[in-house]
């Protein structure tokens, strides 16, 4: 039986969760961040908190922004040469969503050179942060069951077919500022207070399926969404974790979620620089990971 190595993109934020995940063994292949004349690798060279804390009170946001870069080809041989030296045959590789930029084709073409060495299925996951991680968690959980790659793969299909990631934007200026929202747009959200309430569709897209005014509204409205993906479906089925980047907003989705029954059964789980680069340090939301049900068709 093949021996398989799981590896997520840094974006994952595995290495932000709970103690009990940094274990499991799991490799990264990192983005590169620039910020304030320097370069970082996500994960070892960037604590988020603090990150976050500088984009808060970053002077001329506009001319500092932070930017984020895909990995080196090089970079991505190298993880894949570790899994062939430690005994690997097959790879399974959690990337960030397509939709966001083109660190899951490049993984893909890189693996073409591992052909008849090292077998690699890279799965694009449609989503970003936790919600990517969470696949490649629970792939480590189904390798450690004895599931060959075949079996993980399905399971996997069927995850992204019912995932759900949803977060709402306080302030519009980081959207402003990378050019994802403009003109008269940008001038009456900011004047009118208006916030984003935003989810990966289908094709691992990021935008919004409403706005709504104000931080509080916004979140209310969140909450519906998150409760009526749920149902009737035991807390045993899913995996509900909140996440963010500033902890301003979360603070204020815990004092109100309880009212629409919303009930996160994991820890919360900060949510990787790459994503506040491009959504700032004013963003709360939701993981939504379902566990199959042996009564619910693979």
């Amino acid at each position: 039986m093949s021996k398989i190595k799981i590896i997520c993109t840094s974006t994952g934020c595995i290495e932000y969760g709970p103690e009990r995940y940094r274990d499991l063994g799991v490799d990264f292949i990192r983005i590169h961040i620039h910020f304030k004349g320097n370069e970082y690798l996500e994960g070892p060279d960037l604590d988020p908190v603090k990150f976050y804390e500088d984009l808060e009170h970053l002077e001329n946001p506009r001319k500092n922004l932070p930017r984020t870069a895909m990995p080196a080809h090089a970079e991505i041989s190298g993880v894949f040469d570790k899994a062939i030296d430690e005994g690997y045959d097959e790879a399974i590789v959690f990337s960030l969503s397509l939709g966001l930029g083109g660190t899951c084709d490049l993984i893909r073409l890189v693996a073409k050179d591992y052909e008849g060495r090292l077998k690699i299925h890279v799965i694009d996951t449609k989503v970003a942060g936790f919600s990517e991680g969470i696949h490649a968690i629970r792939a480590v959980e189904m390798v450690n069951k004895g599931y060959d790659a075949e079996r993980i793969l399905k399971e996997t299909e069927w995850a992204m077919e019912h995932q759900q990631f949803y977060g709402v934007d306080a302030k519009l200026d980081y959207l402003i500022y990378n050019g994802r929202l403009k003109g008269a747009k940008a001038f009456m959200g900011q004047m009118l207070q208006i916030c984003p309430v935003v989810r990966f569709d289908k094709d691992g897209r990021l935008g919004a399926v409403e706005s709504v005014r104000t931080p509080k509204k916004a979140l209310a409205r969140m909450c519906e969404y998150i409760a009526g993906h749920i149902g009737d479906r035991s807390p045993e089925d899913y995996i509900l974790c909140r996440t963010f980047t500033g902890p301003s907003l979360l603070e204020k989705l815990v004092e109100i979620e309880g009212k629409y029954g919303v009930k996160p059964n994991h820890e919360d789980v900060i949510l990787s620089p790459v994503s506040g680069c491009h959504n700032g340090p004013w963003l709360a939301g939701y993981c939504l990971y379902f566990i199959r049900r042996e009564d619910e068709a693979l």
